[in-house]
């Protein structure tokens, strides 16, 4: 069995991770349609709903943790991304209103009515037809992160500025797309959606499809995140996150492999997003928001900065936690909390939740077996420094 390269991918707590996500996958979908929401093991629409934002939420987490967990790239602007794959799902689902709009418009979506466009932009054109609004899905977010990591890895921006301008970019996007004239919907962005290849997204049978759809691609992304960082590329991005002049200097091409990852953290960010809006029922400018961003950041470092699992752990416990605290009377003390949170977790759990129990798991196997740890420490991979 170890000698399919996808299996040797693995380890144990992957298997585990992807086997508790096919069982999400079917049960939470089948205790929602099988059983009444008064059911002790009944699961109301609005549960299905509320995670299935959670898990796209992981997607994001995975995603950056795959460049700021496994090469050193700490973005502070994946919002954008995650935005912009949304924004063209939220086309598609724009154009599928059709003549059941408030101005029963044909062509142009209701926003484009009420601000008096005459006819559709062009780069609207081509988003009626679901396939044409995937590859926009992917395409968008990874074009934009393929040129803007060309001139900036290529000018050798790295440490806090590389930071910086990443956030510099979302907030500038977010600025745009608050424009009426950029014809996105400006400050409502895009919403009231009816339908999603021909399905009401509404619908109980919807929200329950989306659900499970959303956590297959999470457990797709976690494989190819791990056979992304257990490769000999991979390797080679770990190089770069300890030692990048070094790794340079040894002749790697540290601009080509930072470069590759970026993009490819970017369509993942891109699919998120559009997972994301059809189930929330609506995109807007303040997808762009920098605050966005950093709190992914906190995702990642919470549960666990270069375990993957720990990234998408981190995103449904941090998100289920800010849906506690902002209801209620806890909620105007919501941002202190997750402030706390990620200051108590970086002084107490550095390497994270699922990261500190790997390390001490680590540790206790070393001082029951001193042989064998030194035999086997060559396999276990260094822990990530903290960001520069």
């Amino acid at each position: 069995m170890s000698s399919f390269p996808l299996v040797r991918t693995l380890d144990r707590g992957s298997f585990g991770f992807i086997l508790a996500l096919a069982v999400i996958a079917v049960l939470v979908p089948l205790l929602n349609l099988a059983l009444p929401s008064s059911s002790p093991f009944g699961l109301s629409t609005y549960f299905v709903s509320l995670f299935g934002k959670y898990i796209c939420y992981a997607i994001l987490a995975l995603a950056l943790d795959l460049i700021w967990g496994y090469c050193g790239i700490l973005s502070l602007g994946h919002g954008a991304f995650f935005a912009l794959g949304g924004y063209a799902m939220g086309m598609y689902l724009m154009r599928q209103i059709g003549t059941r709009g408030v101005y029963a418009n044909p062509i142009l979506p209701d926003f484009m009515v009420f601000l008096n466009w005459k006819e559709l932009p062009v780069y609207w054109y081509g988003f009626q037809h679901f396939p044409y609004a995937l590859l926009m899905v992917v395409l968008a977010p990874g074009l934009l992160a393929f040129v803007f990591g060309w001139f900036a890895f290529r000018s050798r921006v790295t440490g806090v500025y590389l930071s910086i301008i990443t956030q510099t970019l979302t907030f500038a996007l977010m600025l745009g797309f608050f424009r009426n004239n950029f014809g996105f919907g400006g400050n409502n962005g895009l919403t009231d959606y009816k339908d999603i290849l021909g399905f009401n997204v509404q619908a109980q049978g919807t929200r329950d499809a989306l659900f499970a759809i959303s956590t297959i691609t999470l457990m797709l992304t976690f494989i190819l995140c791990r056979v992304i960082v257990t490769s000999k590329f991979g390797k080679v991005l770990i190089a770069i996150r300890d030692a990048e002049s070094r790794t340079r200097f040894l002749g790697y091409r540290v601009e080509s492999y930072k470069l590759l990852v970026f993009t490819v953290s970017a369509c993942m960010a891109g699919i998120a997003g559009a997972l994301y809006v059809p189930q929330v029922g609506i995109i807007n400018p303040s997808e762009f928001s920098p605050a966005n961003s950093i709190e992914a950041v906190i995702w990642v470092a919470v549960g666990g900065r270069g375990t993957l699992v720990g990234a998408a752990i981190g995103a449904v416990l941090v998100n289920f936690a800010k849906t506690y605290f902002t209801s209620g009377v806890l909620a105007p003390y919501w941002l202190f909390t997750l402030g706390a949170l990620f200051i108590g977790v970086t002084i107490l759990l550095p390497r994270g939740i699922i990261g500190s129990f790997r390390f001490w798991a680590t540790s206790g196997r070393r001082e029951k077996s001193p042989t064998e740890s030194v035999i086997g420490a060559s396999a276990i991979e260094p822990t990530p420094r903290a960001a520069e």
